[in-house]
């Protein structure tokens, strides 16, 4: 019998903050869980600020202190890790609980990091019965389960998987806090130190080794998209979410088939020629640029993430010229008002809803828990999922 259910670990954090006081708000009874972080001092204050109970549980550990993490991870079923960035301080925790068989969901946005864990600790979670989950936030449920969703009905409604799916923006409300911004310059600085981490951040199938699926759509240029009727521009996040796709659909034996092909774009603005030179308006605009970005522990206000909202949209291409679609939206910011819940939710599904035996190993949400995680969302995290 470990100590507790949930751990949440960087709860003095931006975003661990917000995911421990979501936790002290909705499961204020029949969960055990703690809060984890470097300094007692701060998580007494946190504890104190977001209003938990006086009597929950503090850990102390620090990301370089192996022999910490791995005693932290043991009394644990489920860590949260909200410590990033992944590939400056995620290592030793990992290696921790797949070796522990110590339940982990994270928010990664690191796809070099995320192979790298792969290959090293796959096999030992698998061994222990460790389920470890990456990506557990805006990058990349919405378009993890969007995915899902769109071809749980097609596979319905055609008797076949949609064999090209186009992930599309169609509006975005939020900001994005230190701990992202962190992250996207570290991902920047490693690759230009390792040409092999820049080759997994350009390659699609990065993070299903041993397959490589057909030639995907680039996303890198504005075009019009016939599919739906407007011009299109990059999308930040595409990088990390068909990445994630894609190994959903290798962990799920190629469900979505092996000559799936997917992107994501944003929808710009206005018609004709307004739209052509929103998008490229948009294409120019990169939100990692620069050295003036939020610093780790800085974010959007709790007014900036309650009136934040997304709506995505997701398009199925059938070979004989049929089309089916899911949308699906969140009623907070993006990376953070929405983000915290997701995360909190994946943990408590993975704690309630997905049996354990046989299913260690390292995960996307959609591989592992789709339906039940779907469910918890729209009922507990103000997303809504729906097909037309």
């Amino acid at each position: 019998m470990r100590d507790f259910d949930i751990i949440v670990y960087g709860a003095t954090g931006f975003t661990g903050r917000l995911v421990a006081e979501y936790l002290a708000e909705h499961y204020p009874d029949g969960l055990r869980w703690a809060m984890a972080g470097r300094s007692l001092t701060k998580l007494e204050e946190v504890r104190g600020a977001i209003g938990a109970p006086a009597d929950t549980p503090l850990v102390t550990a620090n990301a370089d202190d192996p022999a910490a993490l791995r005693a932290m991870a043991q009394r644990a079923q489920v860590v949260i890790s909200t410590v990033g960035p992944y590939q400056l301080y995620g290592n030793d925790l990992v290696a921790a609980c797949a070796a522990t068989g110590t339940g982990y969901v994270d928010l990664c946005g690191e796809p070099a990091w995320m192979r790298h864990m792969i290959d090293a600790h796959d096999v030992a979670a698998r061994a222990s019965g460790a389920r470890i989950v990456f990506s557990c936030g805006f990058d990349s449920i919405p378009f993890d389960l969007g995915v899902w969703t769109l071809q749980e009905a097609a596979k319905a409604r055609f008797g076949a998987p949609a064999p090209r799916v186009k992930g599309r923006v169609r509006s975005m409300k939020g900001t994005f806090s230190g701990g992202t911004f962190a992250s996207g310059k570290a991902t920047m600085m490693a690759a230009a130190r390792d040409p092999s981490i820049l080759k997994l951040l350009i390659d699609p199938f990065a993070l299903t080794p041993g397959f490589e699926g057909p030639a995907q759509p680039k996303g890198l240029m504005p075009e019009y998209d016939e599919a739906v009727g407007a011009w299109v521009a990059p999308f930040v996040m595409a990088a990390i979410n068909t990445k994630n796709v894609h190994r959903t659909n290798a962990l799920l034996n190629h469900a979505y088939g092996e000559d799936f092909r997917y992107d994501e774009m944003m929808i710009a603005p206005g018609l004709g020629d307004i739209g052509k030179a929103a998008a490229e308006a948009m294409a120019k605009f990169n939100p990692m640029a620069g050295d003036d970005g939020p610093k780790p522990g800085e974010g959007p206000s709790k007014e900036e993430r309650d009136t934040g909202h997304y709506d995505l949209l997701f398009v199925g291409e059938m070979p004989d010229g049929q089309r089916i679609e899911a949308t699906v939206t969140g009623d907070r910011d993006p990376g953070y008002g929405s983000t915290s819940k997701m995360i909190a939710e994946s943990a408590i599904c993975l704690l309630r809803d997905v049996p354990a035996e046989g299913k260690g190993g390292i995960w996307t949400p959609g591989g592992l828990m789709a339906a039940p995680l779907l469910d918890r969302l729209k009922a507990n995290a103000g997303l809504t999922f729906s097909v037309a």
